[in-house]
């Protein structure tokens, strides 16, 4: 296939880099477990077939539309895939990931698992000078939605530690941004040990088997106390019942992995405890920028990296099925 020119605003970028996501899984299965026997499928989602995968890419610039300012030919960036209409209210208000008529890079339109990548406007690549691409390409969609996640934990993550569930990408990107936050650090629920040895070696204050029958016990004698404030990077109906059943009256829980399932709630407690159940899905570009300027000033340690070649993707995402990555996996060409 031939190399595309880009036009207008648009800029093609060689790849350097490019983070292979959980969610990609998903897409290459055809759709998402809603619990109950739903399905969401990928055309219920507006994905069309063929499709390029790859939403965490790292790219350098190589050439520009007629239109195209700001960059600089042979510069490497990071490229922000979350990319709305650019016309509607939400997007005006600088929040494109809830944009109605999206065209998210690797999943609505071809992204990262390639040569080259197109991206319509160069206001969607941040410099990356100073960083490496590798270390870096997470931090377009682990990164930037764990950072979402943990600011919209709020002034608690400063009062005592919070609960993460899971030690995947997103869990073990957390547990380096909370501290560089200024944040009182963070118990992880895991059911992999590998991972849980992987979390305390991040910075964890403690680690839980989450299929142990004192699970709840121990999170809560881990965590010096029921934990206000929990953010879960699985999204499974166990993981969901597990911080449900951690949850204090007036506690907060943050949903944010996409595992599938459906919620396994009473919904007369949800109002008897009086939480507040929140999905977080993404972050914004301007918290990439903030992500990205806080990892330069903070120098927050990268988590595990392993690099595969671009041909052995099959391979790669069928041992992410598996449960055998920790930390995340980075392609190249």
């Amino acid at each position: 296939m031939a190399t595309p020119a880009p036009g207008g605003a648009e800029v093609l970028l060689k790849v350097v880099a490019a983070g292979m996501c959980h969610s990609d899984l998903h897409l290459w299965d055809g759709g998402y477990d809603l619990g109950r026997g739903d399905r969401l499928s990928l055309t219920d989602r507006g994905v069309r077939l063929p499709l390029t995968l790859g939403h965490e890419t790292v790219g350098e610039a190589v050439a520009l539309g007629p239109e195209a300012r700001g960059v600089e030919v042979g510069k490497t960036y990071l490229i922000f895939p979350w990319i709305g209409c650019g016309e509607c209210q939400v997007c005006l208000s600088g929040e494109e990931t809830y944009c109605t008529k999206p065209r998210f890079l690797g999943i609505l339109r071809d992204g990262g698992y390639s040569d080259h990548i197109v991206v319509p406007h160069s206001k969607y690549l941040l410099d990356l000078t100073g960083l490496d691409a590798n270390a870096s390409a997470p931090y377009a969609c682990s990164g930037v939605t764990t950072y979402s996640a943990l600011k919209k934990a709020g002034a608690a993550i400063f009062d005592g530690p919070i609960v993460i569930f899971g030690a995947g990408g997103l869990g073990l990107m957390s547990l380096g941004l909370l501290k560089a936050m200024g944040g009182k650090g963070a118990v992880v629920v895991e059911v992999d040990n590998e991972k849980r040895q992987a979390a305390l070696k991040a910075g964890a204050l403690a680690v839980v088997d989450g299929l142990a029958t004192d699970a709840v016990d121990q999170i809560v004698r881990a965590a010096g106390g029921p934990p206000r404030v929990q953010i879960d990077f699985v999204g499974s109906e166990q993981t969901a019942a597990l911080s449900f059943s951690c949850a204090p009256k007036g506690g907060k829980i943050i949903m944010v992995g996409l595992f599938g399932g459906a919620a396994p709630w009473a919904l007369p407690l949800i109002a008897m405890k009086a939480l507040t159940i929140q999905g977080n899905y993404l972050g914004s570009l301007q918290e990439l920028v903030e992500l990205l300027d806080l990892v330069r000033k903070k120098s927050v340690p990268p988590i595990p990296i392993t690099l595969a070649k671009l041909e052995d993707v099959n391979g790669m995402l069928d041992t992410l099925r598996a449960g055998r990555v920790v930390g995340r996996v980075v392609l190249s060409p």
